[in-house]
C-alpha cells in the first residue's frame, strides 16, 4: 500500500516579507494555516521542516508535528529530504508530498490532486498549473508557465519545458505552473543528488534540473492558482480570504 508524507519547508528569511511563516493571519501565525490545509488533506502525516525554534513552536502548539533542519539549505527540496530521512529513516513513505509554507489558502483538495499523479506508472514527479485567464499574466515573466503535451487522462500533461517567457508561440491555451511536488521518493533522492542544472540556472526554475536529468514529471491541470504569500499585499490578501470564509462557515 503507497504511503504518502507531506513535509512543508519553512524558512525565516524573506527578503520581501521578514519572519514570513510567523506572519499573523486571524490570530495565528501562516505555518499554522498551511500545516491545517495539508491535516485536512487526509494524506497521512504532516510534518514542517523549520530552520527556526520559533516556528516549530508555533507549529507544536497547534497541535503538529515539525522539526528543525540545517538552516544553510538553499532550496526547500534540500531541507524536505533532511527532514524525510529523520522522520522516516526506514524509508516507509513511497510518496513525499513538497507543500510550500507560503500557502495558507490552498484548498486540500489540491494537494490530493498533486499526489494522485504518482497513483499511475510512469511520472517520477507530479505537480498543477492553471490556464492563465488574465492577459497580463501570458508576459509577466513572475508567472512561470508550463509547456506540455496532452495526456488520455482528462487534465493531464506531460510536462515538457517551464519558462518564465511566453510559450507555447501560437494559438491556444498557456498554463501558470503552481510550485506543489509530489515526488516518488526515489525520485526526490535522485534529484537533491544533482547538480544545479544550465537551464535551472538560466531561467531560475529548479524544477528543470529534474528534466534536464531525464525525469519525468506530469501536470494536473486545476481550476484555481492558490495565494502564494510573497509581500505584504499578498499578506493582507490572505487575511482577508480567511476572515471571509470563517464568518462565511459561522453562518
Amino acid at each position: 500500500m503507497t504511503k504518502t508524507l507531506i513535509i512543508i519547508p519553512a524558512r525565516m528569511s524573506s527578503t520581501r516579507l521578514p519572519n514570513k511563516p510567523m506572519a499573523d493571519i486571524e490570530g495565528e501565525p501562516m505555518i499554522v494555516h498551511v500545516w491545517r490545509r495539508a491535516h485536512d488533506a487526509g494524506m497521512g502525516r504532516v510534518v514542517v521542516a523549520a530552520d527556526a525554534e520559533e516556528i516549530c513552536h508555533a507549529v507544536r502548539a497547534a497541535g503538529g508535528e515539525a522539526l528543525m533542519t540545517r538552516p544553510d539549505h538553499v532550496s526547500g527540496s534540500d531541507r524536505i529530504f533532511e527532514a524525510l530521512n529523520r522522520v522516516d529513516p526506514d524509508a516507509e513513505a513511497d510518496i513525499v508530498v513538497n507543500l510550500q509554507g507560503d500557502l495558507p489558502t490552498i484548498e486540500p483538495s489540491l494537494i490530493r490532486e498533486c499526489a494522485s499523479v504518482l497513483a499511475t506508472k510512469g511520472p517520477d514527479i507530479g505537480t498543477l498549473a492553471a490556464e492563465i485567464r488574465d492577459p497580463d499574466e501570458r508576459t509577466n515573466p513572475n508567472v512561470v508557465k508550463v509547456v506540455g503535451t496532452p495526456l488520455p487522462q482528462a487534465d493531464r500533461l506531460r510536462a515538457l519545458y517551464f519558462t518564465r517567457a511566453t510559450a507555447p508561440h501560437g494559438d491556444g491555451p498557456l498554463f501558470h505552473h503552481i510550485g506543489l511536488y509530489a515526488y516518488r521518493r526515489t525520485a526526490l533522492e535522485r534529484f537533491v543528488s544533482l547538480k544545479a542544472s544550465y537551464l535551472e540556472t538560466r531561467e531560475r526554475l529548479e524544477q528543470l534540473r529534474a528534466l534536464e536529468d531525464g525525469m519525468r514529471i506530469d501536470v494536473v491541470v486545476v481550476d484555481t492558482v492558490p495565494l502564494g504569500v510573497d509581500t505584504p499585499a499578498d499578506l493582507e490578501r490572505a487575511r482577508q480570504f480567511i476572515r471571509k470564509a470563517r464568518r462565511t462557515s459561522s453562518l
